[in-house]
């Protein structure tokens, strides 16, 4: 099949989404397909959703000899209106790929409305859907009933090979000194750090530190801000602002961490909770969002809500202390990882809805 992949900028970018894209562009090509990337400039909302009146954009998609399109659904505004052109047009079946539903991110109620007009006009013009989880999947019917074919397929924790010994689990659980938190995720609104940081304030400095992975960059006044809140609550020797890391430094530190701490996420899946997993992390994570997916409350992490900023203290002061319950929820949350589907099965699985999307505009 020849397949044309449409994204916003560049699929080496750092994000969770970006992640998925790429392995799937790979794994696909991998099986013999033709992969093609189409790669739009971002910009603005307003400047995005200019795109999608591109004479260029239109032709190119309708004169590529695509057996059928992805598009990544964040780059919504630039497709929704050309997506009925190409309709109109008898062009190739068009595939959304979901990985998060920007009018569900909290913000202003009018301002999701705005955003949910173009956000449900794509997804009603898409011939099928390409889903990282149920609880996208859910999202997505609340927006546009719809009968169309679907297929969810789970990111997986894989990237890194093997997940971490036991030993090395065990001792590490053991090793004196404060739990060390990882934070993994760009500095956005909607991954929680500033309800993360304010939380951690009410805790004994010397049962946990913080370490922050991920750009500043997306959102730099929202970063400021969070640097900005971690110096007036005294927390500079307790947090650090580490910025995006390399594979082989993630690695490290995925293995000399205790706890996976996002609990104010919103994530449409969350890969870095099960690749977190794989090094014997217990996740903390949102009951709101698909962290619920893959977190069992108690076993091998732990579920907060939105706005229970009380709750995180007690959960980490009880495990600083009591290294065994450390323990026994870091080989937990290995044995998840372990009993989780891989990259591999997932490209499996988009491989096959896609062989039979191709099929059934075939035969018309």
């Amino acid at each position: 099949m020849r397949i044309g992949l449409i994204i916003y900028g560049r699929l080496e970018t750092l994000t969770g989404g970006y992640l998925y894209d790429r392995i799937v562009a790979q794994g696909l090509a991998a099986l013999g397909h033709t992969v093609e990337v189409v790669s739009l400039a971002g910009g603005t909302y307003l400047q995005r959703l200019g795109q999608g009146l591109s004479p260029a954009l239109y032709r190119r998609l309708r004169t590529g000899r695509f057996d059928l399109l992805i598009q990544d659904e964040l780059c919504h505004p630039s497709l929704f209106l050309l997506n009925r052109r190409l309709h109109r047009q008898a062009g190739p079946p068009v595939v959304a790929l979901v990985h998060h539903i920007l009018c569900k991110e909290t913000r202003p109620r009018w301002q999701n409305m705005l955003l949910s007009i173009a956000e449900r006009s794509f997804l009603a013009s898409a011939d099928g859907f390409i889903l990282n989880s149920e609880t996208t999947r859910r999202t997505v019917a609340s927006l546009v009933a719809h009968h169309r074919p679907q297929v969810v397929a789970y990111p997986a924790g894989n990237r890194f090979g093997s997940p971490l010994s036991t030993d090395a689990i065990g001792r590490r659980a053991r090793r004196p000194g404060p739990l060390e938190l990882l934070f993994l995720g760009h500095v956005i609104p909607r991954k929680g750090l500033l309800p993360l940081i304010e939380a951690l304030a009410g805790v004994n400095r010397e049962f946990w530190r913080l370490s922050i992975v991920g750009s500043l960059g997306f959102d730099p006044a929202h970063a400021r801000r969070a640097q900005q809140l971690t110096r007036q609550l005294g927390l500079s020797d307790s947090v650090r602002f580490l910025g995006p890391l390399p594979d082989d430094e993630l690695v490290k530190i995925f293995a000399t961490s205790h706890l996976f701490c996002m609990p104010y996420a919103y994530e449409g899946f969350g890969i870095a909770i099960l690749e977190a997993m794989a090094f014997g992390l217990p996740a903390f994570g949102c009951r709101d969002g698909a962290a619920v997916e893959t977190i069992r409350h108690g076993t091998n992490g732990f579920l907060l809500r939105p706005g229970d900023m009380a709750g995180l203290a007690p959960l980490l002061v009880k495990l600083h202390r009591d290294r065994g319950a450390l323990q026994r929820m870091a080989l937990s949350a290995r044995r998840t990882y372990i009993n989780s589907p891989t990259w591999q099965d997932g490209v499996q699985a988009i491989d096959r809805f896609l062989q039979q999307m191709k099929d059934d505009h075939a035969q018309g």
